[in-house]
């Protein structure tokens, strides 16, 4: 087994799993009908899913540079999708930090536009992952 293999597969397990959690942390919150009890306990899960996604998307970068000796040369699709992969996670994590923050006596409405905000960046990140993907 190559290391770098390894290493590569480690880092896809960790960002999958975060964009389960934020695609179905996202939704789960949304459907059927917003619960605003649990509104704060799924933005946290939110919060951790756009790190790991931000982690793992750095590691991968950081695992071409050690076995490598440079990043993954991208043509013009795969560097836009990556840029907006990057939007996306940066955009998602600070909007979920600013509600942690600041939120607490949000209504109904802001915090479910919230959520459907973060929804929609979760489903562009996946989308322009697929195109960084196989552009690359």
């Amino acid at each position: 087994m190559q290391p770098e293999n390894l290493a590569y597969a480690l880092s896809q397990v960790v960002h999958n799993f975060g964009a389960v959690a934020l695609v179905g942390g996202t939704l789960f919150w949304l459907w059927p009908t917003p619960n605003q009890a649990r509104a704060r306990a799924f933005a946290w899960i939110v919060l951790v899913a756009w790190g790991a996604q931000i982690a793992s998307g750095i590691l991968f970068g950081l695992i071409s540079l050690h076995y490598y000796g440079e990043t993954p040369d991208l043509g013009a699709v795969a560097m836009a999708a990556l840029l907006l992969k990057v939007s996306s996670a940066a955009a998602g994590l600070l909007l979920g930090a600013w509600y942690l923050w600041r939120g607490q006596g949000w209504g109904g409405g802001p915090v479910k536009r919230l959520f459907q905000a973060e929804a929609g960046l979760a489903a562009l990140a996946l989308t322009a992952a697929a195109f960084l993907r196989w552009f690359s």
